[in-house]
């Protein structure tokens, strides 16, 4: 078989990513399998997860709990590919992900983790300002992302967001102590391809009133929607990606003390809620 086979490309229509989607058929590969099979090849015990788990894509929160000496590893944690440490913050267990970056990794180790007892995940993502509404660095709430990657469209039909679940949005938002870290709520743009934000898709978000963009949100919200998963994303406005000096600041300890605190809020108001 050859790829430039006419009839092997009428097969799968313009674009191969929204073709032969069988949403409500359910997967061959697993991640419940693949723990399984880590587990034994690496001779761990089954033992969950926190709770309530966070991805932090940066890696700025992992570093910090580290140097602090608050983080220890989940020695029964068996993803190939990442490390899960825990921590405890104002007397509540967390297991954190850092660098977990894109759309497609962000899912594996969600599936991952919602298969080994989590029950609420929060990611905190680093973001560019598309549409100003403060000074970075700032918090923004996604409340809805458009869905320019890949990995959302095998688990959701088309169509051009995926969103936060309303009441979990205004819960969250209602509650926010602005004094503290400013927060806004609004929409974001995940694409899976950063170097290529051309002027032209960041005026048309603009337009449409997103007000950052980062990779992994809509992913996450997708999965949130078709599995019935409590997730909820944050973008950290950090950047105007690279346009002037000063750019990718974080505040003080790299933000985590203000990350800690969209956490611990987040982790209140929705934990015995999902």
């Amino acid at each position: 078989m050859t790829i430039d086979n006419p009839s092997n490309e009428q097969r799968f229509g313009a674009a191969a990513i929204l073709s032969n989607k069988h949403y409500a058929a359910p997967s061959v590969f697993t991640p419940e399998s693949l723990l399984r099979e880590a587990r034994r090849q690496k001779g761990l015990r089954s033992e969950p997860v926190p709770a309530i788990c966070i991805l932090d894509p940066d890696g700025d929160l992992v570093d910090y709990l580290a140097a602090a000496g608050h983080a220890r590893p989940h020695e029964s944690w068996a993803c190939y590919h990442t490390q899960l440490t825990t921590f405890v913050h104002k007397e509540i267990e967390y297991g954190i992900i850092g660098r977990v970056v894109g759309a497609s990794f962000a899912v594996l180790v969600a599936e991952e983790l919602f298969a080994s007892g989590c029950q609420l995940l929060i990611s905190i993502t680093s973001a560019g300002q598309i549409t100003p509404v403060g000074q970075p660095p700032y918090f923004v709430l996604i409340d809805r992302a458009l869905r320019d990657e890949g990995t959302s469209y095998h688990y959701l039909p088309p169509a051009p967001f995926c969103a936060l679940r309303p009441e979990l949005a205004e819960l969250l938002f209602d509650t926010w102590d602005t004094s503290s870290v400013q927060m806004h709520r609004g929409a974001s743009w995940t694409t899976d391809a950063p170097f290529r934000e051309t002027e032209q898709m960041i005026a048309e978000c603009r337009a449409n009133g997103i007000l950052a963009v980062e990779m992994e949100a809509a992913a996450l919200y997708a999965l949130a929607q078709a599995k019935q998963y409590a997730i909820v994303c944050f973008a950290h406005v950090t950047n105007q990606m690279a346009q002037q000096g000063d750019d990718f600041e974080k505040g003080p300890d790299q933000g985590s003390q203000a990350a800690l605190q969209v956490i611990d809020h987040t982790a209140r108001q929705l934990h015995y809620r999902v």
